[in-house]
């Protein structure tokens, strides 16, 4: 197959998955009676209505880059990290417990320290399935879902039983602000966006991408994570300790997870309180990560997307009267797109008009799983 097309592909494959859903999200708004050209407009006046507004659009895309980095490296590995929502809580549930534990502490100090912690945490969450799964073969996938609910209850009998009465607010379940030491916000990055809470989270996200990028192109573990997970059995053959590779892309992302609750934590909200389910950024970075196809630019981009659509989707009753849960159909009408690129790649090999390049895409679509093949590509 032509590398161009195959390249103008990939491209053309998550564009067409967006325009898709925007359509159909478009055809659920008339069939409701609702105006989609409206509605769509009171969403991105909504997002890029001030600089306060643009400012969180980046607020609310960092944690969400840490955790499709996350999943997409143990995506590059052969498997699906599903824990990453629990794996952010604990990052989260550490970081600011550390950070309150030191409220006197210079913030050259606790700030590194409760970053280390939050990640540390998120290792340490994810290399409970890794292990599993390398010494005994478990599914991750049950796994890591159980083990979502397990942190998810452990936090909220940490903030109402274990953390000293010093470091919790007056309402139940909620922890005080931290302090100024400790925070990611800057009063610079404050004023330069409109007074949002744009914080250093989102550097740090950058930054990632750009080590994550490295890691696995450029790195012998790198080569190693993505020969085991493509193939287990020659990378073992080829001296390759599968379960040691199996361990490192858990526990890295489960690291990275870890960063994304830090970042929520230490940058969006300043504080932690009891959640009442699992924390959508894991989910979204998954989502984020395929729509992707788990290469750094477009893990941005789809960031960045995902931001504005959950920000914009709150000025649409308003603005529009539509209901604000049409931008969690349209959402998983993407994730449904991207889910089924096998068919767009047929049809795009069918319109070039090449009965070789159909044949090859129906033979390597037709060997595995096309979530697999999409994000696997940092």
């Amino acid at each position: 197959m032509n590398n161009q097309a195959e390249r103008l592909r990939n491209i053309l494959v998550p564009i067409l998955s967006v325009l898709m859903g925007f359509i159909l999200g478009a055809i659920i708004m008339l069939i409701s009676g609702q105006d989609p050209i409206a509605g769509y407009q009171a969403m991105l006046k909504t997002a890029f209505q001030s600089p306060k507004s643009i400012g969180e659009i980046f607020v609310t895309a960092g944690p969400l880059i840490f955790t499709a980095l996350g999943f997409a490296v143990a995506n590059s590995a052969g498997f699906f990290n599903i824990g990453l929502s629990g794996q952010a809580l604990c990052g989260w549930v550490t970081s600011i417990w550390v950070a309150l534990s030191m409220p006197d502490a210079s913030r050259m100090i606790v700030l590194p320290l409760a970053v280390l912690t939050g990640a540390l945490a998120g290792a340490a969450a994810a290399a409970i399935p890794g292990l599993l799964r390398a010494f005994f073969g478990t599914s991750e996938v049950i796994v890591t879902i159980m083990l979502n609910y397990v942190f998810l209850y452990t936090s909220t009998h940490i903030v109402n039983n274990v953390m000293a009465p010093s470091v919790l607010g007056t309402n139940k379940g909620v922890t005080k602000i931290i302090g100024e030491n400790a925070s990611l916000r800057t009063d610079f990055l404050k004023e330069l966006s409109g007074g949002s809470r744009l914080n250093i989270g989102i550097f740090l996200a950058l930054i990632f991408l750009v080590l994550i990028w490295f890691l696995m192109k450029k790195t012998t573990l790198g080569y190693e994570i993505r020969s085991v997970g493509l193939n287990p059995f020659a990378s073992e053959y080829a001296g390759m300790s599968s379960k040691r590779t199996i361990v490192m892309s858990m526990v890295i992302s489960g690291t990275l997870a870890g960063l994304g609750g830090v970042v929520l934590g230490l940058g969006t909200f300043g504080n932690f309180f009891v959640q009442g389910s699992s924390l959508s950024i894991g989910f979204d970075g998954m989502a984020i990560s395929l729509l992707g196809a788990g290469s750094s630019v477009g893990i941005f981009l789809s960031a960045i997307l995902f931001s504005v659509l959950k920000l914009g989707g709150q000025g649409m009753p308003l603005r529009a009267g539509v209901p604000i849960e049409l931008v969690d159909v349209v959402i998983a009408a993407i994730i449904f797109f991207v889910a089924i690129s096998y068919l767009i790649r047929f049809l795009l090999a069918k319109a070039s008009g090449s009965k070789k390049e159909v044949a090859i895409v129906e033979e390597l679509d037709g060997k595995s799983d096309p979530a697999s093949q999409e994000g696997g590509k940092i």
